[in-house]
């Protein structure tokens, strides 16, 4: 019995030691304060306000991009060009559309695919084109003029360039389709006075979504931005989004408010917009959430500068850009 008593006393100091050796292999992660929920944490990489700024003025000085235009034509090159410098697999939709007064608008839609093999996809989305008229102008002199479109088309698109530039640098863990939208402006005007007809707005969309640059394209959602960057915008609840896609909904404005946006995303239910993601969805059955400006002061929901010369860079605020660009990359970023 004596002769067991080193043995023993040898394998209580073994398993003393083996105890201690573990118990300080796991200290530093205690000492670090950290959860295995915050150790898995996706970093989101920071949106800088100041570039999307940048591309919504670098698109506003073409000129108004009305299709079959040089300035038109200009841009869509440029942002061809900004697609493939940040990385993404670019396509390049050319077709022929008519518009509601029988025009043929050779019309672009431009897409961006970042890790185009995924299988899980989320869709972003804007329209690049602006209004060939000022129809919300008191002046009728001034409403056949075509405007600049600061917020109404480049605000969207300039803070889809700045997302694009961050995900060539940090890839999310899912693929991201980029989608530029063209002739989403050229719906009928107010001071038309031919036949009503259907469907005469969101003429890129509509072409899309029986066409789409993939053969059985689809994504788990889409988010589509429009009139993104207006000084003192707030961005309600849209209707048709709400109907459609209300869990999307739900995260988007959540992450508003987890971040501090919650002036920019009151969680309020606004208007229902005829808008890019009617037609994603009725086309696609894609759910997508439309993140547009509504002023519910204003006589046409939209503002006072909506569809008028005063849609240009006076307009737009970094803090309203950043709020929308943080706030869309956080959910995409976050996505498994």
């Amino acid at each position: 019995m004596k002769r067991n008593y080193p043995f023993v006393a040898a394998l209580c100091l073994m398993v003393v030691a083996i105890v201690a050796c573990s118990s300080n292999r796991k200290q530093p992660a205690a000492d670090a304060g950290t959860t295995e929920e915050e150790a898995a944490a996706v970093i989101v990489p920071p949106f800088n306000a100041d570039s999307a700024y940048r591309y919504v003025k670098e698109q506003v000085d073409f000129g108004p991009r009305v299709p079959n235009t040089a300035a038109h034509r200009a841009c869509g090159d440029y942002l061809i060009g900004k697609l493939r410098q940040f990385g993404a697999t670019v396509h390049v939709q050319e077709a022929d559309l008519v518009a509601y007064d029988n025009t043929i608008l050779k019309a672009r839609n431009i897409i961006g695919s970042f890790n185009p093999d995924n299988r899980r996809r989320v869709l972003l989305c804007a329209h690049w084109d602006s209004r060939p008229y000022a129809d919300s102008e008191r002046s009728k002199k001034k409403q056949k003029q075509p405007i600049l479109g600061a917020n109404d088309g480049a605000s969207g698109v300039g803070v889809l360039l700045e997302m694009a530039r961050q995900m060539q640098q940090q890839a999310p863990a899912i693929g991201v389709d980029i989608i530029f939208f063209d002739a989403e402006d050229y719906g009928i005007p107010t001071f038309y006075k031919g036949a009503y007809k259907a469907d005469t707005w969101c003429l890129g969309s509509q072409y899309w979504g029986r066409v789409p640059h993939v053969q059985g394209y689809n994504a788990r959602y889409g988010i589509l931005l429009d009139m993104v960057g207006g000084r003192g915008a707030t961005f309600y609840r849209e209707g048709f989004s709400q109907r459609t896609a209300p869990t999307q909904v739900k995260k988007i404005w959540d992450t508003a408010q987890r971040l501090g946006f919650g002036s920019f995303f009151p969680q309020e239910d606004g208007m229902e917009v005829t808008d890019d993601h009617i037609y994603v969805y009725n086309l696609t059955r894609i759910p997508c959430v439309d993140i547009i400006n509504y002023d519910p002061n204003a006589e046409s929901g939209f503002g006072d500068f909506w569809h008028t010369h005063d849609d240009n860079m006076d307009v737009i605020d970094r803090a309203t850009l950043n709020a929308v660009g943080r706030t869309v990359t956080e959910v995409v970023y976050n996505e498994k």
